[in-house]
């Protein structure tokens, strides 16, 4: 009698744990789902700004160019003086690189991952 209560409780404990695991199991597709589409989301979405900045960044080089050119009388002046402005800017970028790339992007991966 007190091995068929025995029995039975170590069955349903073995129950009990089977639908634990299938829960978790569920749970963490479900996190993981969720944590998949709002990197994707948020990967399109910078994708998408990324692609309009620089289509506003080259059109406004452009004016700026034209209009530079137009100013000292030479047009290729003007495109030369534009390069050398995003030639500076591409050393300045690259040395502090590290503080406003790597720290932001960092911070917002973690914010997703570890917060929610």
């Amino acid at each position: 009698m007190a091995f068929e209560k025995l029995k039975e409780n170590t069955e349903q404990i073995q129950d009990n744990a089977k639908a634990l695991f299938d829960s978790n199991v569920a749970y963490y597709k479900l996190w993981f789902f969720k944590v998949a589409m709002k990197s994707t989301t948020m990967i399109l979405k910078i994708f998408l700004l990324s692609i309009f900045l620089m289509l506003m960044v080259l059109f406004l080089s452009i004016a700026g160019a034209f209009a530079l050119g137009n100013m000292l009388g030479s047009y290729a002046l003007g495109f030369l003086i534009v390069g050398v402005i995003y030639l500076i800017l591409c050393i300045v970028v690259y040395y502090i690189k590290d503080k406003i790339v790597e720290g932001p992007i960092l911070e917002k991966f973690s914010e997703f991952f570890f917060n929610d």
